[in-house]
């Protein structure tokens, strides 16, 4: 057996799940890329995968595994730099292990991720998100569920993993209710509710009657719902409620564009960034400031501050050379 495969073992064994305690969302994104390159680098290499070494997975075989699957396979720049991501942390701890490729490591290890073009969010008007809440049909239990999961993720602006991970527990409906869950990075947190949601919530509570460690939201047959099925319910009620809203039917909605929404509802609110970083779990405040730029309102009222009210337009006139150089200095 090569060395490839049980550094790629231990890599797994000892690194992510041992010494880092991944989540094992974190581990199954790394063992896709790992199983959808060495596939790639069996065939290249017309090598059975086990038979594959480290010098078999060059800084050229990357490259084209990457562009592989960006354009043959249609993965966005963004998957592409995700799965880079996970090539480079297993080419550094296979740097400590085998020195002896170092080369070829330090090859891989430069290869730059891709540069993107970064476009604004997308987010749900006061229309459109109370038409997509009036969607669901409440008189059936299915149609109570989804308002409420609804109702959660357009006020809390919890990701779909932290909604699908919600238990009977986490849901605090007294003084100072709130929803507490376990969020990206293992980091815990709570996030306020308002009256609304938790009218909602306390009516969906004694419907579910389940036990504090069970989910909160489940399928008809009791299990948790899978993210797939959050999108495929998030759908059918898009289509729903573009009949009442027509400007629904020019964005795309996923139930990230919900996160979206509740951070634009603070900022237009006037909460500062930092609160709003907290509120959603990012792990450093500048990751907000995307929303800064979606915001034309909060750009149009900046530039009303910047432009006294009675000012005449003119011509610009240069200051006196002297003066500008004495106030340069």
């Amino acid at each position: 057996m090569s060395a490839l495969a049980p550094t790629m073992q231990a890599f797994f064994t000892d690194r992510l799940i041992r010494q880092r305690q991944a989540s094992p969302h974190t581990v199954a994104a790394y063992r896709d890329t790992m199983r959808l390159l060495v596939r790639f680098a069996a065939e290249r290499r017309d090598l059975e995968p086990s038979k594959l070494d480290i010098a078999d997975l060059d800084a050229p075989l990357i490259s084209a595994f990457l562009d592989h699957r960006e354009h043959d396979r249609g993965n966005s720049v963004r998957t592409r730099n995700a799965r880079l991501a996970a090539i480079r942390s297993l080419f550094r701890y296979a740097a400590l292990c085998h020195p002896e490729h170092a080369a070829v490591i330090q090859r891989v290890l430069a290869i730059p991720p891709k540069r993107f073009e970064r476009h604004l969010v997308t987010f749900l008007t006061a229309p459109e998100v109370a038409a997509l809440l009036a969607a669901p049909d409440r008189a059936t239990w299915t149609g109570r569920r989804d308002h409420a999961l609804l109702a959660l993720a357009i006020q809390t602006g919890l990701r779909a993993s932290e909604l699908i991970g919600l238990r009977c527990a986490d849901v605090h409906l007294g003084v100072g209710a709130h929803i507490s869950c376990l969020g990206k990075g293992r980091k815990q947190r709570i996030t306020p509710l308002t009256a609304h949601v938790v009218a909602v919530l306390r009516v969906w509570l004694s419907e579910r009657a389940g036990q504090a460690s069970e989910p909160l939201f489940i399928t008809r047959t009791g299990t948790m719902l899978s993210r797939d099925a959050l999108e495929r319910r998030l759908a059918t009620y898009v289509a729903m409620a573009v009949r009442v809203c027509a400007s629904l039917r020019e964005k795309t909605i996923t139930l990230h564009v919900l996160r979206h929404t509740a951070a634009m509802r603070l900022l237009h609110a006037g909460v500062d960034t930092a609160v709003i970083a907290l509120w959603l779990g990012h792990e450093q405040v500048e990751t907000t400031q995307v929303y800064l730029h979606a915001d034309l309102a909060l750009k149009e009222r900046a530039l009303a501050r910047t432009t006294p009210v009675h000012t005449r337009p003119g011509r610009y006139r240069p200051p006196d050379a002297m003066l500008a150089f004495l106030e340069a200095l």
